[in-house]
């Protein structure tokens, strides 16, 4: 706290300051050593007179909690209020007509301090307002105190009578501001913690990928809260597993390298903070004596060679997950014995901890059902044909954020007459009802060209006029093309036709590449076709071309239109021509951009050279 300088008008000045024709006149009440004089005042109704003014300025001054001296131009004191007796253990009387410098300055070992060092002797040299922050006063009972006083100076008409002198406790002005400061930065941390915990939730919740989540966490707890963080998972029955260590410097590869299946000890035979929150015990705290016990169990051993290895001088563990659903441990660990983990940081950690439980056992079911879900898509997918020295390849790539099977789909079979037929297709929707209805076109799909070989167009048509009344698919796009040709002829002809499905790309060994435009139809289930209405094309296929299907997974990007798609599709597919099959398609694959929300299939036909 620093001390305002006080402001003295005329009329003050009129009633405290001392005069020395009467020096002797001391009031027995108010400021001991100041004669009052008559107030006069300009009020409403012209000048008046109150005799009860300097009466009533008398109590202001003695009832005046903040400190008073009164001091005349040479550094006298004139007069000293109640509050100044207090914190200068002095009577007024005592005090009256001392050097004020000589009895109260002193340095920081009691001595005296040279007078030309002193400001306040200055500011009276001077006239002026001044202050001082800290000093150091002798008190009565001869206890040093520290002070911090205003000057400002007193005068009547314009002749300097001395200075009026506030002084408060420095010590204890100090001692409130420590107070304060350190409340301060109380609610500082507290709202700091609070906004990582909110920061995680959010964070996390953004996530279904359990690698993913740990290294986002990680990035989260260090520096801003620890060290260091290591995450245990448990797998299976009594296995736990380090799959995390966090760093200054990152994920710290050579501390996760403890992947031994080791069985959790009992928890009355050990006393492992890891143990005893991995078997539904309650967070634990441990200070810089208790990181150096030693282990109990082989578990216990890890979780102390952890600490040692990375300096630990306090340490955190808390469990993931509730007590009835212990997903693994969490660690935090500081290594600056001067900021050490607290109860606070327990409760915050310990939050944190189920929080992150719940992300995790999230993801590990979500990543059971993905599992799932991928096994039936791929086994709805039937198996390439093997046909001499045409070669097939194909992929299915499940949308990265999606938990169930969708409706992207291949097939290659051969007809009666030994005709390849190769398909494409995409049925609207990302889900169970979306699987279901692939597989029910794939079926039909086979059966309709099976049984009555013809042009492509007029097998569609038949598939679309039976879509309502066999399946439960509501729209599809897909495309039918047929390979005609045999060893000994060349060139193959590709004759097809498209139901609003993205175009063939269609690569040949000079460099050149075309998409396959011709052939466009209205999707299945639009409901405005006829049988026989449905386009045909035919394309011939030079020795050594590539076919590329596709579905729009592989080419529609949020952000990006399908002109953009198509032209990176044809960039990358071209640089990967003179690539074996399999590896074409899956560089295809790898070189997507990021950001992609939907699956892929993806079939290819190479024609021998």
């Amino acid at each position: 706290m620093q001390v305002v300088p006080i402001v003295v008008n005329s009329a003050v000045v009129d009633l405290l300051v001392y005069r020395p024709a009467n020096a002797s006149a001391v009031s027995g009440e108010g400021l001991h050593g100041w004669k009052g004089g008559m107030v006069e005042d300009m009020g409403d109704e012209g000048r008046c007179r109150s005799a009860a003014e300097p009466d009533f300025w008398r109590q202001v001054v003695r009832r005046l909690g903040t400190a008073l001296i009164v001091v005349d131009p040479t550094g006298r004191i004139l007069a000293a209020n109640p509050a100044a007796e207090r914190l200068l253990g002095r009577a007024a009387a005592a005090m009256r007509g001392e050097d004020a410098h000589d009895l109260l300055h002193r340095d920081a070992a009691g001595g005296p301090v040279p007078r030309e060092q002193c400001p306040l002797l200055r500011s009276l040299a001077e006239r002026a307002e001044a202050r001082g922050e800290g000093e150091i006063w002798l008190r009565g009972d001869g206890r040093l105190t520290a002070i911090s006083w205003s000057a400002s100076p007193l005068k009547d008409d314009s002749a300097f009578q001395g200075m009026a002198v506030l002084l408060t406790d420095a010590a204890g002005n100090r001692s409130t501001h420590r107070e304060r400061a350190a409340y301060t930065r109380a609610l500082e941390d507290r709202t700091e913690r609070l906004t990582l915990v909110a920061e995680i939730t959010d964070v996390l919740g953004q996530t279904l990928e359990i690698d993913e989540a740990l290294a986002r966490l990680g990035r989260l707890l260090v520096p801003r809260l620890a060290d260091w963080a290591a995450v245990d998972l448990r797998v299976g029955t009594g296995q736990v597993h380090r799959v995390a260590v966090t760093g200054p410097g990152g994920r710290h590869a050579a501390q996760e390298d403890w992947r031994e299946r080791l069985p959790q000890t009992e928890v009355g035979r050990a006393h492992s903070p890891l143990v005893q929150v991995l078997n539904g015990g309650d967070p634990v705290l441990q200070r810089e004596a208790d990181v150096t016990e030693p282990a109990g169990s082989a578990l216990a051993a890890v979780h102390s060679g952890f600490l040692r290895a990375v300096g630990a001088t306090s340490a955190i563990t808390v469990p993931l997950g509730s007590a009835r659903q212990v997903t693994g441990a969490l660690t935090l660990v500081r290594t600056d014995p001067e900021t050490p983990f607290d109860t606070d940081d327990l409760k915050v950690v310990g939050d944190i901890g189920r929080r992150v439980g719940l992300v995790i056992d999230n993801a590990r079911r979500f990543g059971r059902q993905r599992a799932v879900a991928e096994a039936m898509q791929r086994n709805l997918l039937a198996p390439l044909p093997r046909l001499g020295r045409l070669q097939l390849a194909a992929r299915y790539q499940p949308a990265p954020a999606g938990s169930q099977v969708g409706g992207d789909w291949y097939d290659a079979f051969e007809l009666k007459d030994g005709t390849l037929a190769l398909v494409i297709g995409d049925v609207v929707g990302h889900d169970l009802t979306a699987a279901a209805g692939m597989a029910q076109l794939h079926g039909i799909l086979r059966s309709l060209a099976w049984d009555r070989p013809g042009p492509p167009g007029a097998v569609v048509d038949r598939l679309d006029d039976a879509l309502p009344a066999i399946t439960t698919v509501p729209m599809a796009t897909l495309v039918l093309a047929l390979l005609e040709g045999s060893p000994h002829t060349c060139p193959w002809t590709l004759r097809w036709t498209s139901a609003g499905h993205p175009p063939p790309l269609l690569l040949a060994q000079d460099g050149q590449a075309q998409y396959l435009e011709a052939g466009q139809g209205l999707l299945l289930g639009a409901g405005s076709s006829t049988v026989g209405s449905r386009p045909n094309a035919a394309q011939s296929l030079p020795p050594g071309s590539t076919l590329l299907l596709y579905t729009d997974g592989l080419i529609e990007i949020p952000g990006s239109d399908l002109d953009t798609g198509l032209t990176r599709l044809r960039h990358h597919a071209l640089a990967l021509a003179h690539e074996p099959l399999d590896i074409l398609c899956d560089q295809l694959l790898d070189r997507m951009p990021p950001g992609n929300t939907d699956d892929v299939a993806l079939l290819a036909l190479r024609m021998p050279s």
